[in-house]
Formats: C-alpha cells, structure tokens, sequence
C-alpha cells in the first residue's frame, strides 16, 4: 500500500481548493457497541453503507480517505476518492496527517466529517465559512464536522468531551468560529438508540 496516495490528486493540484477528508475505520472492526442490536456482518455492511453516504456528500469537492486497512482502501479508490494512508497513528494522528497532506497539496480549507453519519447529504455548504465550523453531535460532546484551514496549526482532540476541546483550540489559534447545532450532520450512529436514524 503506498504511503503517498496523493500522487493520486487531480492533474494542477488543489491550489486554492475547499477538500473534504474523512477517517475511516476498517469496516469489521467498526461500531462495536451496536453489537446487542446487530450481528458482526450487519455492523460493518451499515458502517460501509453510511462511509459511503458520507463521501458521497462531498457532492464534487476533492474528497479523500485516511485509513489503514487495505478493505477501506480498495472502497475509497471505488468511489473516486484519493487515499492517505495512515497506519497506527489513532484518529487523531491520522486526521492531522490528513489534513496536512491536503494543505500541502494545495488546499486551503478542509472539511474533516465523521464516516458514520445516516442523514449526511452534501458538505459543501460547510466551506462557505473562512474560519472553523464545527457541527458538534445532538448531545453536544464529540464533533462529528469540523473545517479547519490546514495553514492555521489547530491541533485535533477526538475523544469523549471533543467538541469543547475543538472549540478551545479555534479560540487559542484567534481563527473565526462558526457552531452549527442544528443540522442533519449532527446524528452519528455509536450506540443502538442512534440507529432510529438509520430506518428513516
């Protein structure tokens, strides 16, 4: 697997583009916790199904997959996705590497969005702000969107208690904020209750 994927970018780069990055966990070792609801094979199939909404939504946008699972890699390039490859770093190692890389590549603002988002339609709208928007889930803990520009040296926290840190982090590098806290975006799916969103 190369380390380097974004050989892969569009001829001309992304200078001055707005690109989406989404983390994608190896689909048989995703969402564990619905396990009382659904059996292994049922997990990773919904876990595949709402990654690919997600990347879907990029609606056009250059959009790439940081990941470290061979599977995942072969369904992002499936899609037109360019891959950044990304092994043992955790999330949080894995998205700041993501989001360097695209800088470097050119672009100036990357939408960050969670791959288990049920209602994600299209994330355009996001990059319409200069600074950092941050689409915190419905309970307002974890960050299931965030943009950033890759120039500015923000530093990311995933994590329980994520959104208050996400927010801490855009005030200490002075960028403008934007909160959305009304938006399909909020719903991800982590536990059995959340899967009401799933059957609409």
């Amino acid at each position: 697997m190369p380390d380097a994927a974004l050989a892969e970018q569009p001829a001309g780069g992304w200078f001055g583009y707005k690109a989406i990055l989404v983390p994608v966990k190896a689909f048989a070792r995703a969402k564990r916790r619905l396990a009382p609801a659904m059996s292994a094979a049922e997990r990773a199939s919904l876990a595949q199904a709402m990654a690919t909404r997600v990347v879907s939504s990029a609606a056009g946008l250059p959009v790439a997959v940081v990941c470290d699972d061979p599977e995942v890699a072969t369904w992002a390039r499936s899609l037109g996705a360019l891959v950044i490859w990304e092994p043992g770093r955790g999330l949080n190692g894995a998205v700041q590497e993501g989001v360097s890389r695209l800088g470097q590549a050119g672009a100036d603002l990357v939408v960050v969005a969670a791959s288990d988002l049920p209602l994600a339609t299209d994330l355009r709208w996001v990059t319409n702000f200069p600074g950092v928007t941050i689409i915190p889930d419905r309970r307002h803990e974890g960050t299931n969107v965030i943009s950033v520009p890759p120039a500015a040296g923000f530093t990311f926290s995933y994590g329980p208690g994520s959104f208050a840190r996400h927010l801490a982090e855009a005030r200490r590098v002075s960028l403008p904020i934007r909160v959305v806290y009304s938006s399909p975006l909020a719903w991800d799916v982590d536990v059995p209750d959340d899967l009401t969103a799933v059957t609409r």
